[in-house]
């Protein structure tokens, strides 16, 4: 039997990767406030996000098969980095990132009208030193402005990426493991 879902988020990159995974899909856009509350952890938060984009799905009307939700952060110095809001926000996280190891937290949430279930994925990234140039042409390339943390490391960003430890695709925007995984256990719970 061919598993269907719905893919609550417009990424690009993330339609991609779930098309690697050879699922039946619709993608759709789904507008979350993704506003931090002050007493969540980073892993707290993101996991969150992922819930509420997949159960947002299914208040939308998507309650013929399941829906995916997935959020990503980067953390740096305990910070919590999201989009750069402008040039002078993006140089202050790439000088944060620069030399140093952060954490990119992927987490993917399923979701039907009955239940949800989620997993976050971290990985450790650590980047070279980078000088005053290459963040200046790194921002004017256009590439860091919708990304968290500033960067994508499947395009221009990834020659900044000096080390890795754990999934890549949780990077991209999509761990593929973990989501393959999360969503047989999915399923094999709605057999029960």
């Amino acid at each position: 039997m061919t598993i269907k879902l719905y893919l609550a988020s417009a990424s690009p990159r993330r339609k991609e990767l779930l098309t690697q995974l050879g699922y039946d899909f619709e993608q759709f856009s789904i507008d979350a406030d993704e506003t931090k509350f002050s007493n969540e952890t980073p892993s707290t938060y993101v996991e969150r996000l992922a819930r509420l984009k997949a159960q947002s799905g299914v208040k939308l009307g998507y309650q013929d098969r399941p829906v995916l939700g997935s959020d990503t952060i980067v953390v740096a110095d305990g910070q919590t980095l999201g989009k750069p809001k402008d040039l002078a926000d993006f140089k202050a996280m790439m000088t944060l990132l620069s030399g140093n190891t952060h954490q990119v937290m992927t987490a993917v949430a399923l979701a039907d009208g009955e239940r949800v279930m989620s997993t976050t994925v971290n990985t450790e990234v650590t980047f070279k030193t980078l000088s005053e140039q290459e963040i200046t042409a790194y921002w004017q390339s256009g590439e860091p402005h919708d990304k968290a943390g500033g960067y994508g490391i499947q395009g221009l960003g990834g020659r900044f990426v000096s080390q890795l430890k754990g999934s890549y695709f949780a990077v991209v925007g999509l761990p593929l493991y973990e989501t393959d995984e999360l969503i047989q256990a999915f399923m094999a719970g709605q057999d029960e």
